[in-house]
């Protein structure tokens, strides 16, 4: 026997590792689910940007599996990494806490993470990690939604876009009779709403949405963090009554696929044309490796572009069923491949129900990766992958909002051109041959927003001050 000298460390983690092991054994599935290797059509690419000429060829990139990697996937897939000099290893993430730390720490060298993280990392929010992270560019915009479980359709409630159909102006006012009829007659255990990250746009989206409808998201819910592929078995078993998360894990909630729930509303109904992902990384990567870093972004604007294509969604669709990726393939043999993904891909999006109606509704805007449709507001030159600095004031102002800052962050501006890097995207855009809008902040309009109040990032704290229902709000006394 050779000279083995053995720690009570090491027989620890030996224990975990075989125990780990026997686990995932027994399961059926691999420790690493990640997408490995190229593909025929990768090797095929000739690259246009030589490895050598880059300061770091070999890149791990992360990713989570929801619909929102399909770029990720498409650029493993059919080679624009490779075009570009990279050597890309991707990860495949547990959670978007996961994604976001592993940039943290160094695990990665980038990765999607929620709108909201980059700015959240810059303030240091509630429950994000302060750090210098930074974007240059929006992986896609909407694909996601809110479901509610079977109990909350029982009790009467309904899709928002039903709201708006049956009480028109007043359907903010109906909803949150409804939705504050349901909760007052839970239990306290019983009034759960989970979303994927703290701090973050759908933590956000959840809170602007009960409180534009009177509903005080501090005091009469509570909001948890449960990882997407977590959301369907936490409804089934009553540990939360509604989530917020990206697709495919609403579809898969819906009659006909698990029959736990039906879909709310989908983020766009929130405020249309929101930014859901960025392409994250840390501020050192893009001082270290300039070169590396447009050859990613590059890498990953042409994927959007592939994936943005009506002629090529049910393709995309198809490829994210793959465990690698989403792994949600349907379990009944006859079943088209792409049920769960496509909905949110091909935009055929089903709110499901309890009543045997149809709720399929038909959108060019269900997600969007590059092209922007008709139906938004835009600017000249503007595409889904362009970063608005405006909107990083915007997710201040909701961090302010919820008390998970002190205040609202005097340097704003500043932490803003740190975080959402518009003016690195511009260069690489350029080129491309891709044009930008010239200016970095914009007004939302009324419209946009599900209760027509508009954003002008020019008065941030004007804004966050009109809010009635907010941590910190003002207290009115009546003596008689």
């Amino acid at each position: 026997m050779g000279d083995i000298n053995w720690t009570r460390r090491d027989i620890i983690k030996g224990i975990g590792a075989t125990t780990a092991g026997m686990a995932l054994s027994s399961c059926g599935i691999s420790g690493d689910r990640s997408a490995k290797g190229l593909t025929e059509e990768a090797l095929a690419v000739q690259p246009v940007v030589r490895s050598q000429d880059l300061e770091k060829s070999d890149l791990t990139v992360g990713y989570v599996p929801v619909n929102d990697c399909a770029p990720f996937a498409i650029a493993w897939k059919k080679g624009f990494f490779r075009k570009y000099g990279l050597n890309v290893t991707l990860n495949r993430e547990a959670s978007w806490a996961t994604s976001r730390d592993g940039l943290i720490f160094g695990r990665l060298d980038a990765s999607p993470i929620v709108s909201g993280a980059v700015t959240n990392a810059r303030i240091g929010a509630e429950g994000a990690r302060q750090a210098p992270l930074c974007a240059a560019m929006t992986i896609h915009r909407h694909g996601n939604a809110m479901t509610m479980n079977k109990a909350m359709w029982d009790f009467g409630l309904r899709p928002w876009y039903e709201y708006q159909e049956k009480y028109g102006d007043g359907a903010l006012e109906a909803f949150g009779r409804d939705f504050r009829g349901y909760f007052d007659k839970q239990p306290p255990e019983n009034r759960v709403w989970a979303v994927v990250l703290s701090s973050a746009i759908y933590e956000y989206f959840i809170r602007y949405l009960s409180a534009a409808a009177g509903v005080d998201p501090l005091k009469e819910f509570r909001v948890i963090i449960v990882p997407p592929p977590q959301m369907l078995t936490n409804v089934r078993i009553g540990a939360m009554q509604a989530y917020m998360v990206a697709e495919p894990w609403n579809t898969r909630a819906i009659t006909g696929n698990e029959n736990i729930g039906f879909t709310f509303a989908q983020g766009k109904e929130v405020w249309l044309g929101h930014p859901d992902r960025l392409l994250g990384v840390m501020e050192s990567f893009i001082d270290q490796y300039p070169n590396t870093y447009r050859s990613l972004v590059k890498a990953m604007i042409e994927a959007c572009q592939y994936c943005s294509k009506a002629e090529n969604r049910q393709e995309v669709a198809e490829l994210i069923t793959h465990r690698s990726f989403t792994g949600a393939i349907p379990k009944k043999k006859n079943a088209p491949i792409a049920k769960f993904t496509s909905p949110g891909i091909l935009g055929n999006y089903n709110y499901g129900g309890f009543d045997g109606k149809d709720r399929t509704i038909k959108a060019a805007d269900t997600t969007i990766f590059f092209d922007i449709p008709d139906n938004l507001p835009k600017q000249p030159g503007e595409h889904s992958t362009f970063l608005w600095r405006s909107r990083s004031i915007w997710l201040m102002t909701q961090a302010a909002r919820w008390g998970q800052i002190k205040e609202f962050p005097k340097n704003a501006e500043k932490l803003a051109e740190l975080g959402w890097r518009t003016d690195l995207y511009r260069e690489i855009a350029s080129e491309m041959g891709i044009q930008c809008p010239k200016d970095d902040y914009k007004v939302e309009p009324p419209e946009v927003f599900i209760d027509k109040k508009g954003f002008d990032p020019s008065d941030p704290v004007g804004y966050l001050n009109s809010f009635a229902i907010r941590a910190n709000a003002p207290t009115n006394f009546f003596m008689s």
